[in-house]
Order: C-alpha cells, then sequence, then structure tokens
C-alpha cells in the first residue's frame, strides 16, 4: 500500500532524533552558563572582598528565576514557537554574561547574574526538554526525557572544571567572555535546525502513524500559566511532587552544585581539583539520568522516586565525613552521589502527565520545576549564610540528607486517589 498523507514513509532517521541532538546541546550550554558562578565564588571573595553570602544572593536570584521562568516559558514557546522563544534565550544569556565582565559592585552582580542570566537559561532550562519530548515523542519518551535531563545537569557540571582552569590561569572575566560566546555559536545552529512540531515537516510524532495537527493558540502566555498555576494548587500531587521537587533543587544544584568547590577549598582541595569532581558527577549523571528514563518506561513512578532521593539522603549524611577519607572519599560520593543528581525528572514528569493530561504535562512540570529552583535559591543562600557564621557546611549538607528521606516518603504517595481529569477539564454548565 502506497504511502498517505496521514501515513507518510517513514525516514530511516526520524527528525526527532536531530531535534534531541540539538536541544541536548541548548539544554547542556544554558545549564553550564547558569552554573558558571560556582567556579566564581573564590575569586570574587579575593577580588571584590564580598562574602559568602552576599554572592548567594546573586546566585539564589539565578536559580529563583532559572525555575521560576519554566512555566511562563512553556507557555510563550506554545504561543512563538521553539525557534524564535530560543533563539532570543540564548542572545539575552550572551548578552548578560559578557556584561559581567564590567561589574564591580554587588548590585550589578545581582541584576546581571542574578536577574539576566536566571531569565535566559530559565528558558533553557528542563521545561524545553519536557516539551520536546511531548511533541516529537509518542514512544521512549521517558529514554528521551532522561537523555536530555542528563545533559542540562550534565552541562552544570562537566564544564566547571575548563571553567575553574580559565579562572586560575587567566582570570574569571576571561570566564564570561567563554560562556558568552558558546551561547552565541548555538543561535545559527537552532535558526537551521530547530523546528516546531513533527507536522512542520509532515511527520508523526516517532512511535506513531498518524500527523496530528498543529493547534492554533492565541491566548495571552502569561494567562496560561497562570491558569495551569491555579488548577495545580487545586492538586494534592501537584503540593506532594511540588514539595519533593522543592527537595531536589535544594538538595543538589542549589547546594551541591553551588558550595562543593567552597566547601573542598575550605578542606585544602584545589578549586580545579573540586571542579573535577563535579565534571565526575556529570559523566555519572549522564549515565543515571539517562538509565531513570528507561526505568520510568517500565517501573513505578512513585518507587522510583523513593528510591532515588532515599540514596541521594545517605551520601549527602555521608558527604562531610568524606573530606577525612582523602580525596578518595570524595570520589566516591562523587560516583554515588552524580548517578542520582537529576534522576528524579523522567519519573516526575511521568506523573504530572498522568496527574494532568499529556497535554498539559510541560506546563505543569514548569511550575513542579519552579519549587525544584525556589528550592535551589533557598538551599544556595542558607547554605552561604550557615558557612560564613560557622566556617563550615556541616549544617547544611546534613539537613539536606535529611530532607531527602523525607522526600522519599512523599514520593509514595503521589497518584493515591485519582483527581487529574477533573481539574484539568471544563465542567459542565
Amino acid at each position: 500500500m502506497p504511502p498517505t498523507a496521514s501515513t507518510p514513509a517513514a525516514p530511516r532517521l526520524h527528525y526527532a532524533w536531530v531535534m534531541v541532538g540539538i536541544t541536548f546541546l541548548i539544554l547542556l550550554i544554558g545549564a553550564g552558563v547558569r552554573a558558571t558562578p560556582g567556579v566564581l565564588i573564590v575569586p570574587w571573595e579575593k577580588e571584590f572582598g564580598w562574602s559568602a553570602a552576599t554572592i548567594g544572593i546573586a546566585i539564589a536570584i539565578n536559580i529563583f528565576l532559572y525555575g521560576m521562568i519554566g512555566p511562563f516559558a512553556v507557555a510563550i514557546i506554545e504561543r512563538f514557537g521553539l525557534r524564535t522563544s530560543v533563539c532570543c534565550a540564548l542572545i539575552v544569556l550572551a548578552a548578560g554574561t559578557s556584561a559581567t565582565s564590567a561589574m564591580h559592585t554587588p548590585w550589578q552582580m545581582m541584576l546581571l547574574w542574578g536577574l539576566v542570566v536566571g531569565s535566559g537559561s530559565g528558558m533553557v532550562a528542563n521545561v524545553l526538554g519536557a516539551t520536546v519530548a511531548g511533541r516529537w515523542f509518542g514512544k521512549r519518551r521517558g529514554l528521551v526525557l532522561g537523555l536530555l535531563t542528563a545533559s542540562s545537569a550534565t552541562g552544570q557540571l562537566v564544564f566547571l572544571p575548563v571553567l575553574a582552569h580559565l579562572t586560575v590561569a587567566h582570570g574569571w572575566r576571561t570566564v564570561s567572555f567563554t560562556v558568552a560566546g558558546a551561547t552565541l555559536v548555538l543561535v545559527p545552529l537552532v535558526v537551521l535546525l530547530l523546528r516546531d512540531r513533527p507536522s512542520d515537516l509532515g511527520l508523526p510524532r516517532y512511535g506513531e502513524t498518524e500527523i496530528q495537527p498543529q493547534p492554533v493558540l492565541t491566548e495571552n502566555p502569561a494567562r496560561r500559566a497562570l491558569r495551569g498555576l491555579g488548577m495545580g494548587l487545586r492538586s494534592k500531587d501537584f503540593w506532594l511532587l511540588g514539595g519533593t521537587f522543592f527537595i531536589c533543587g535544594a538538595s543538589t544544584n542549589g547546594l551541591i552544585g553551588t558550595h562543593l568547590i567552597p566547601a573542598c577549598f575550605d578542606h585544602g582541595i584545589p578549586e580545579v581539583t573540586a571542579a573535577g569532581l563535579l565534571a565526575l558527577m556529570g559523566i555519572c549523571d549522564l549515565i543515571g539520568t539517562t538509565a531513570s528514563g528507561w526505568l520510568t518506561d517500565r517501573f513505578d513512578s512513585r518507587k522510583l522516586l523513593a528510591w532515588y532521593y532515599a540514596l541521594r539522603g545517605l551520601s549527602l549524611i555521608f558527604l562531610p565525613y568524606s573530606f577525612d577519607l582523602s580525596f578518595y572519599g570524595l570520589s566516591l560520593f562523587a560516583v554515588f552521589y552524580g548517578l542520582d543528581w537529576i534522576a528524579t525528572v523522567p519519573p516526575t514528569v511521568n506523573l504530572a502527565g498522568k496527574a494532568f493530561g499529556e497535554e498539559n504535562a510541560a506546563l505543569m512540570f514548569g511550575w513542579i520545576a519552579a519549587m525544584h529552583q525556589i528550592g535551589a535559591a533557598s538551599a544556595a543562600w542558607l547554605a552561604g549564610v550557615a558557612r560564613t557564621g560557622s566556617g563550615t557546611y556541616l549544617a547544611a549538607f546534613v539537613a539536606a540528607g535529611l530532607l531527602c528521606l523525607v522526600a522519599a516518603m512523599m514520593s509514595l504517595f503521589v497518584g493515591r486517589r485519582s483527581e487529574p481529569e477533573a481539574l484539568m477539564q471544563p465542567q459542565p454548565a
């Protein structure tokens, strides 16, 4: 039977995999830019005399916006398309990071690294991966989401040793120009390769045979995002998923991603060596989070989340004592913790889709991810305050570990009763 308009001949390589490749690079670079201040805390302390608590405010703003922009980013992408939205975000990132080379006061740091870079990176955060996976994949969505999520977390970690080396060898301003250049290189690739939906190319989603019609959306993006928040606030599952993701953010990029290098420096470990630990975590995360996506397609997401949070909690409680076990103790922590760095995303997106419907999964995950970044921002600031006040991160690490054990228990209560359709569907008059 010859191919028809509804069942086109499948190409050898579905364009969905090209979308995965370009999205992987976008998330990798975007997350690396957002995490850059983690290697600049010590140089800023030395040059400007700013305390860890002061710098932590700028990083907290950055992390907060990285998540809070997410649900609005989904609505903006729905309204204006992937290509336009991502290009604008990359240009904002390049402008913000390059301008930081001229800063010399704390308020400038908070404006540029906090507000500008945080807003730009929020447009190319995990919600972008969730959007691409939902639009382009009917099958293997969990695996793809795991891979894209891994790219985001890996970008925060793998680039840090290179940036730390540049900081030591050439100064922190070189780092600002380097990350700005990396974002600009992506712009022509996005223009050439990024497509909005499979129907733009006359294709069905990967794993399907029928082309889905492209929806016509005219709703104001802010109204669309806020309407999703209103529906989520009436859902028990939203609060459970948001609460666990708050703890997820506090225990990952807010604490470890921001403060592990200064913590190592406190114990006599050089910055470049400490950044190498983060790179090792990034490599392990690429394996662990991709595997998490594969597992999410096959096992109960609630149980997966419970295991992930419990194991992360134990590793964080172990961390303060690993400094006394030489560099090998920290390496053990890096491998164990890295495999679980952000493996929580695929099962969380899966549970959000079940709770609120596939068409709302990316938007609702955007609000859940906002809770993640609120937790990360809180940890970035409070851990800096703890170090400034006591000279150690012991309390911050142990508290984060205990919170992860609480999150493990919370995960088991997600989806205990069915409530999604009544919340997400219009009610009869």
